[in-house]
């Protein structure tokens, strides 16, 4: 893990247990919709901000029906991340618990 600056997921409130037990998971989506009303997840990867601002564009488009978390995480690679097509960034892979907190 390199010391990058923290990054940012925005998630359903539904999904505070699940994710600060389990981390970040795509597989584990079920609780509640996608931050964008999807009800299955859109890549196999977790859709992350680089900063407080493109954070605050998905805290505003918020189609999960209800209130939304934002979490801080942590000691992610930015050069791991891939784009969804849409300008989007995502990591390929889970992040662990230990990596996340609530903001």
């Amino acid at each position: 893990m390199s010391n990058t600056p923290n990054l940012f997921h925005v998630s359903s409130t539904l999904n505070r247990q699940s994710i600060a037990r389990h981390g970040l998971d795509w597989t584990r989506m079920g609780a509640a919709p996608g931050i964008a009303g999807s009800s299955r997840p859109e890549v196999e990867g977790i859709f992350v901000c680089r900063n407080e601002e493109e954070a605050g564009f998905f805290l505003q488009i918020n189609n999960t029906g209800g209130p939304v978390d934002l979490w801080s995480v942590d000691g992610v690679d930015e050069g791991l991340l891939l784009d969804n097509g849409n300008g989007f960034a995502y990591l390929p892979d889970r992040i662990p618990a230990a990596q996340v907190r609530l903001a």
